[in-house]
């Protein structure tokens, strides 16, 4: 099984230590909620463990496989693009996941992407509060 299956496969089953396996030690993960990456396999399975406990009726709807440029180095990657359908807050998301993978097959580069723009702002709450009530980010202040 190529490594985007088993990621996918580790993503529908909310198996975190099937994910973590497929992530480099100094993975970056670029999400539509913070300019600057997640960066390495512990902050990266941090912010999964707040994803899949924050994601209603997640499912992945396409896939396609290539090669593109990796956001750290420019260095051509072989890649996979994963498509999803999911809800946060009751809003609906549509979104793609942007693998890049090394040389041993696993995953060292991580981009999500999400529209509408409403469902980034839904999700950009709820995954600021899942990290702060895990403790992997300050708490928000209060408006």
């Amino acid at each position: 099984m190529e490594t985007a299956d088993r990621f996918r496969a580790a993503v529908e089953k909310k198996d975190l230590a099937a994910l973590e396996a497929l992530f480099t030690d100094d993975i970056r993960l670029y999400s539509p909620v913070k300019f600057t990456p997640f960066e390495g396999r512990p902050m990266v399975m941090g912010l999964f463990g707040v994803l899949l406990r924050t994601f209603e009726d997640f499912r992945y709807v396409g896939e396609f496989d290539g090669t593109s440029e990796t956001s750290a180095d420019g260095a051509p990657s072989p890649s996979a693009v994963l498509l999803f359908r999911t809800l946060v807050d009751g809003k609906e998301i549509h979104g793609i996941d942007l693998l890049h993978f090394d040389e041993a097959g696993l995953i060292k580069e991580f981009t999500v992407m999400v529209r509408p723009q409403s469902a980034v702002h839904a999700l950009g709450a709820a995954v600021l509060a899942g990290l702060a009530e895990d403790g992997l980010a300050p708490a928000p202040a209060p408006n």
